[in-house]
């Protein structure tokens, strides 16, 4: 990335925006939806029976049930940044700290910012991750502490959006008010840096047609997936401004309808044994040799 500036993303804007949309966010989920079952369709041909997942970035918890019904009996903890979208899951009698810290009667959660985990080292057999990777403008953090948290020959999987997402948005709108997303190969990049195995990556293209502007922009806004650029514009916008956005917006009609692509980035990767220990000596391993 030669300039960094339009990947920066206020970590608190993101929390604030999915912490205010708590109530309204699961109407408006049916992109991660069909994402986390598209995600799941790789286990058809990856033989993998996790006993414990972290569903990292976890929302309101919709993907808890569908993994829960793919791995019968794993536990499932979830961890998410805003913590609305956490108390809402929990049962109405369970205490305001039992609800927050994850104990108590339903599901486990966590309130935990994805770069600085609250989890010990080899906690679980696999880190799920759907569409959380590009609210970060460097993963590198993160998935590093996704790393830490797998047991050696667990397995990351994940998905995010790519380059060319919205970029209905980005010909109509100012460069300052429409996020930007970091390329497939710089994510695998990342991977093999913290240490996973070969990265499998693929990514395919999904277009979203609106009838509306307002419907567009109010499925992005009421899923809690406001501008949160450090360099977005603050302050008031008056109503001429707003009118001229819905104007450039309109004019991206194409036959009746207004596209919205989003470029969908999947991934899976292992964590292997280490080759250094953590002052960086080489680690020799021996196997036994089995008698003639």
């Amino acid at each position: 990335m030669a300039d960094p500036a339009p990947y920066r993303i206020d970590a608190d804007a993101v929390r604030r925006h999915y912490a205010r949309r708590a109530g309204t966010a699961p109407a408006y989920d049916a992109v991660a939806r069909e994402v986390a079952s598209r995600m799941l369709e790789r286990f058809d041909y990856i033989r993998f029976e996790p006993a414990t997942i972290l569903d990292l970035g976890c929302g309101h918890g919709p993907d808890r049930s569908a993994l829960g019904s793919r791995f019968a009996g794993a536990r499932i903890v979830g961890a998410d940044a805003a913590l609305p979208p956490l108390l809402a899951q929990r049962p109405p009698g369970a205490g305001l700290l039992k609800r927050l810290v994850g104990r108590g009667r339903g599901p486990e959660l966590v309130g935990a910012d994805a770069r600085a985990l609250p989890f010990t080292r080899a906690s679980f057999d696999m880190v799920w991750s759907n569409l959380m990777l590009q609210w970060l403008d460097d993963p590198a953090p993160a998935v590093a502490e996704m790393h830490r948290c797998l047991r050696v020959d667990g397995l990351l999987m994940f998905s995010a959006l790519g380059p060319d997402s919205l970029k209905e948005l980005r010909a109509a709108l100012p460069e300052s008010r429409v996020h930007r997303f970091i390329d497939m190969h710089d994510l695998g990049d990342v991977l093999v840096k913290a240490g996973f195995g070969d990265p499998v990556m693929d990514m395919q293209v999904v277009t979203v047609t609106y009838a509306t502007v307002d419907s567009l922009l109010a499925d992005l806004r009421l899923g809690g997936h406001a501008n949160a650029r450090a360099d977005r514009p603050r302050g008031l916008r008056g109503r001429r401004s707003g009118q001229v956005d819905r104007e450039r917006i309109e004019a991206g009609r194409r036959e009746g309808s207004l596209p919205l692509t989003l470029e969908l980035v999947f991934g899976h990767a292992w964590k292997v044994p280490p080759r250094n220990d953590e002052q960086g000596r080489a680690i020799v391993r021996f196997a036994e040799r089995s008698p003639r």
